[in-house]
């Protein structure tokens, strides 16, 4: 049957995590605790490394454009979630849907290819520190970074192309609190199946892809370190070691979430484990950094005098 028969449907109903009041209340504190949390963690390391000369590496850098993509991804899902939990308002235009979904993948595929490079810098670092200035020259990083950009849109495009092709006619309930492809999909008034196994591809292999390159890094840093253990390179170990727990925390429930084909059924899980990569994983990153970089936490303490002076 051809699209144009059908009445497009012009809203969807987000069912979000839970129908209790009381629950909803809880999530309501729980996502706005989060949220300030991501805000002024994320804007704190990015004034921090901005106002100080002394962080001017390549991780600093790098480390700085990350709690950008973090403040940009969260605030793609989580306002709007509050003023739901809040108001009990649980209607999404169309357009309002396409348009999370859009930004939602291209924020959060740029931000697993930032911290792919970021690895790559660590691992440039310890494994060719001689060639390391060289190679991480500021203007290869604002080259790194750019790329992370426009992988992360090309990305979005294709999967919002490929969403905006189907057509939904009919049912508008989404099981979950965003709009994203798993949930949105089964929607569609059509034979959705190549579209599916498309999309899983494409959000499923980039993650994938991009967790394999990450922990085939860590793995060879880790080779090169133990031949010769040293303060410095137990220190870089300990950089490491923060890495690994933003890659754990972000890309395993993405390579659940999207390694599969979109139509498969939904579940209560499914939600609160899209919580951990869209909520926990960003609000977890301006810890591990300041909490493990000495030289983060001594610019913080230097920047809170001179605020105070």
């Amino acid at each position: 049957m051809a699209q144009d028969n059908f009445s497009r449907v012009t809203e969807f109903i987000l069912l979000g995590l839970s129908d209790t009041r009381e629950l909803q209340l809880l999530f309501f504190t729980l996502f706005l605790l989060a949220y300030t949390m991501v805000l002024l963690g994320n804007l704190l390391i990015i004034v921090t490394v901005r106002t100080d000369p002394k962080l001017s590496s390549p991780m600093y850098f790098l480390l700085c454009n990350l709690s950008f993509i973090d403040i940009c991804y969260t605030s793609v899902t989580v306002p709007r979630v509050l003023v739901a939990l809040l108001s009990g308002h649980k209607a999404i235009a169309f357009e309002g849907c396409m348009a999370q979904l859009f930004f939602l993948h291209f924020v959060g595929s740029s931000e697993m290819f930032l911290l792919t490079v970021m690895a790559f810098d660590r691992y440039t670092a310890i494994c060719r520190p001689l060639h390391y200035t060289a190679i991480m020259a500021r203007g290869a990083c604002w080259a790194l970074v750019a790329a992370c950009w426009v992988g992360g849109f090309i990305h979005s495009i294709v999967q919002t192309v490929l969403m905006l092709q189907l057509p939904f006619c009919g049912p508008n309930v989404i099981h979950s609190y965003f709009c994203d492809v798993p949930p949105v999909v089964p929607l569609a008034c059509a034979d959705t199946a190549l579209t599916e196994w498309l999309m899983a591809s494409n959000s499923g292999l980039i993650s994938l892809g991009c967790f394999l390159v990450l922990v085939g890094s860590y793995a060879l840093i880790l080779a090169k370190v133990r031949a010769r253990l040293s303060q410095g390179h137990c220190k870089a170990l300990s950089t490491c070691a923060s890495h690994v727990t933003i890659v754990t925390l972000l890309f395993l429930p993405c390579i659940f979430t999207y390694l599969r084909p979109a139509g498969a059924s939904p579940t209560r899980q499914d939600k609160y484990v899209c919580v951990i990569y869209t909520i926990f994983s960003p609000m977890m990153n301006p810890l591990i950094y300041t909490l493990r970089s000495s030289e983060v936490k001594e610019s913080m303490w230097r920047l809170w005098k001179r605020c105070r002076a």
